[in-house]
């Protein structure tokens, strides 16, 4: 079986590691993301799928194309004769030319039509759900619309970070990967329902903005979806590196710091309040919240702002 394979992100070596495994599966060039400059510097950093193949796959030449629109990118493609195009989270859009080639199976990490998009794990997780999943599905030329060909449905802890919640996912969806391709002559293709379909646009760094005007969970949910990028951070700037709920039931100031221990500064928001742990305020080191608090001259009864 010839698969040529398109993913950036970890989510998608996990995948293209399950395909690798397979004595049956010739992976016959992988699709992947331009490397992109990162920090200050700027430095090129290769996406994680072209640094688990170059480590693994030494045989299987790796595209970085900015699209894949051009005749000669489709020619390419054609020329491998693939019997499978597998993609997980690749960043881009197929064009029709390259769906007309062979079947595109995407894995996509939510219960389409639930979360169509670019951020499906880190909205279920925003949006408080308590369960998500993967999709196995038959591109069209929509964006995650689909027919379906299968899912692995996965709960979701009340705890669970964005991280946690990848590498679970990630895990699922390698199995039915696999599941899928060795079901295919059986596999019947279903529509998607659209009239229960929702989208989940890319995240940016101003999705990180919380206020303690907002119920505790609400913003205990968006630390857990939004950890490590772009993290959480207030209207000052100040970002809250690392926060829990408290049990803490009373009703107070938005914002008002109610206790200072070794734990943390407990702060109320619009209903109960968390405890903060760590936070770091802009152009400055991370610092426990009671340093961060003894060094901006701040006690119990101050807004935390």
């Amino acid at each position: 079986m010839r698969i040529l394979f398109m993913g950036t992100p970890q989510y998608a070596v996990a995948i293209l590691q399950a395909l690798a495994s397979q004595s049956d599966i010739e992976i016959v060039a992988l699709f992947t993301q331009p490397d992109k400059p990162v920090g200050r510097k700027q430095t090129l950093q290769a996406p994680p799928v072209k640094v688990w193949a170059k480590a693994n796959l030494l045989e299987v030449p790796i595209f970085q194309p900015p699209n894949l629109k051009s005749d000669e990118i489709v020619g390419k493609i054609a020329s491998l004769k693939p019997d499978f195009i597998i993609v997980a989270a690749f960043g881009q859009l197929l064009p029709q030319s390259v769906l007309n080639i062979a079947p595109c199976i995407n894995l996509h990490a939510s219960l389409l039509p639930l979360y169509r998009g670019a951020s499906p794990i880190q909205y279920a997780l925003l949006e408080n759900q308590k369960y998500t999943g993967v999709s196995a599905m038959l591109m069209d030329a929509g964006l995650d619309t689909g027919k379906m060909l299968g899912f692995s449905v996965v709960p979701i802890k009340e705890d669970e970070d964005a991280k946690a919640l990848f590498e679970k996912l990630a895990k699922k969806a390698a199995k039915l990967t696999i599941k899928t391709l060795r079901l295919w002559p059986k596999l019947a293709p279903i529509n998607q329902y659209n009239a229960l379909s929702s989208y989940a646009p890319k995240i940016t760094k101003k999705d990180g903005l919380v206020s303690f005007e907002w119920t505790k969970l609400k913003i205990f949910k968006h630390y857990l979806a939004l950890t490590p990028w772009p993290g959480i951070y207030l209207e000052s700037g100040l970002k809250l590196l690392e926060i829990d709920l408290s049990d803490s039931g009373k009703k107070n100031r938005p914002g008002e710091i109610l206790k200072i221990d070794e734990n943390g500064a407990v702060v109320a928001c619009a209903n109960g309040a968390i405890i903060v742990k760590r936070v770091q305020a802009p152009s400055k080191k991370p610092l426990h919240v009671k340093d961060y608090l003894q060094g901006q001259r701040r006690k119990v009864g101050d807004l935390l702002f």
